[in-house]
């Protein structure tokens, strides 16, 4: 007898829980959208747009931006309250297709997010995390007297650490990861606040030379506006972020809009505010030159209390990492659901109601990546992707309305915003091949390509291993966990 039918005989079964109130959902945004980028390097917008004020006009168009796409996620995670954000919309919007083609957008979508691009961004910013962590204590560690060898696997190892402690938090319980995710969101945005009054005391005693340019210098080069707003949207990415676990949202169709109606203004306000504080003591050049901004800022405003700058960055990636891993892990769950990933990682901890099964392969992929190293190029060539998802999802949302009018929609948005939100995905996928036409994107393509190759035997043609039922059971007895009693038809 398995697991699963020893369950069923007890009246059990698994399923997410809504644990997660406005708050918490508030903090999941602001995790996944301010990682290290703000504080490390905030230098490509500055420099395409030329001027100090058109900079600030750019971050601040692109939190207006990145609100009207993610108000658009607002109404699908209403229409649509599953986990699994674009994926979850697309398998919704084109379920009546049976045809070939039909599921094949939500597979890709499933298949370039859980096997590439979210664990090896999980391994990128939790290296990031590594490195900073020790920054504070170079001197007591003896950091500049170590061979750069022996940095690197110091770093490493810490990563590998880190990785191990997000993935068993995942593995524990929601409530763990709400009450740790919580604090290092309001600590992240404390750094935050940090480098913000430090431009406003240099502004207060008379620091406004390297802003007096103003709009001087403005570069006026369509191509050069295009990648200054094109970079300005990148750091804004992670808008989407809740409406991956609607499942555990309280109330979703009310707090879902709520919390990206309070979070990213909210982004957009410290963005728009510390690259403000940034400019009071760096001129354009040494911006554009640093390669960590606020390490520099620190060093010159900050003082004795400079050390926190490293600790922002270190408080901002672990939970930036935490809460992808969180995310894509209902990703997994959703996918194994509707048939298109293996059915275990959608069984739960029978007493933790995780996702045990999930969480456990997304940490492997990650140590995979850790251990590999050289996986920025990775991400470079898959990441101009998650804007081709966000404009599939638009699609999805202007489908649906055409198909299910007369659905229940507690929020609505205007019709203009998914076709700007819809215009900007295209700008975002092109302009990288564009502006970089490098062989790199061909492996983007190859990794489609097999997706393609898994999804027709295995999906499509629902061919099953003998061997899978084998694994099954050892995963149930492994990980303790169940079919989630959730699962729809």
């Amino acid at each position: 007898m398995t697991v699963a039918a020893s369950e069923s005989k007890t009246g059990g079964g698994g399923g997410l829980k809504r644990e997660m109130g406005l708050m918490s959902a508030i903090n999941v945004i602001i995790s996944v959208m301010i990682g290290s980028g703000i504080f490390v390097s905030p230098t490509a917008a500055l420099r395409y747009s030329g001027s100090v004020g058109f900079c600030l006009v750019v971050w601040t168009v692109c939190g207006g931006i990145s609100l009207l796409g993610a108000l658009c996620f607002a109404e699908l995670g209403t229409v649509v309250p599953r986990s699994g954000a674009e994926y979850a919309y697309l398998i919704e919007a084109f379920k009546k297709s049976h045809s070939f083609w039909g599921p094949l957008p939500s597979f890709i979508c499933a298949w370039v997010y859980v096997m590439i691009l979210r664990p090896a961004e999980i391994a990128v910013i939790i290296l990031t995390f590594a490195e900073y962590s020790i920054l504070p204590f170079r001197h007591l560690l003896g950091l500049e007297y170590m061979a750069a060898d022996d940095l690197h696997l110091l770093i490493k190892l810490i990563g590998i650490l880190g990785l191990g402690i997000i993935t068993y938090i995942n593995l524990s319980s929601v409530k763990l990861y709400v009450t740790i995710n919580n604090v290092f969101g309001f600590c992240k945005v404390f750094a935050c606040l940090v480098v913000i009054f430090g431009g406003v005391y240099q502004l207060a005693i008379g620091n406004t030379e390297n802003l007096a340019g103003g709009f001087e210098g403005t570069n006026t080069s369509p191509g050069h506006i295009a990648l200054a707003f094109y970079n300005g949207l990148w750091a804004y990415d992670g808008w989407s972020s809740v409406t991956t676990i609607t499942e555990e949202i309280k109330k979703p169709e009310v707090n879902i809009p709520r919390s990206i109606m309070i979070a990213v203004p909210i982004i957009t306000g410290l963005y728009v505010f510390m690259n403000l504080a940034y400019m009071t003591v760096l001129s354009m050049g040494e911006m554009i030159a640093s390669e960590a901004v606020g390490i520099d800022f620190g060093d010159r405003a900050l003082g004795s209390f400079s050390f926190l700058i490293p600790l922002g960055v270190a408080l901002a990636t672990f939970g930036c990492a935490l809460s992808i891993q969180f995310g894509v892990t209902r990703l997994c769950y959703v996918a194994s659901q509707e048939g298109q990933m293996l059915e275990p990682l959608s069984y739960i901890h029978v007493r933790r109601a995780t996702p045990a099964p999930a969480v456990a392969m997304q940490g492997i992929l990650a140590l995979a990546f850790i251990l590999v190293g050289n996986i920025e190029t990775l991400i470079e060539f898959a990441s101009f992707l998650i804007w081709f998802f966000y404009g599939a999802a638009v699609v999805a949302l202007l489908a649906l309305r055409r198909t299910q009018p007369d659905v229940h929609r507690p929020y609505k948005v205007p019709l203009i915003v998914p076709y700007i939100t819809l215009a900007v995905s295209i700008f975002l996928s092109i302009v990288p091949v564009i502006s970089d036409p490098s062989p790199k994107y061909l492996f983007a393509v190859a990794f489609i390509l097999s997706g393609v190759l898994v999804y027709t035997p295995f999906v499509y043609y629902k061919v099953r291993p003998r061997w899978i039922n084998k694994l099954t059971f050892l995963i149930q007895v492994l990980f303790e966990v169940v079919p989630s009693s959730s699962k729809l038809d």
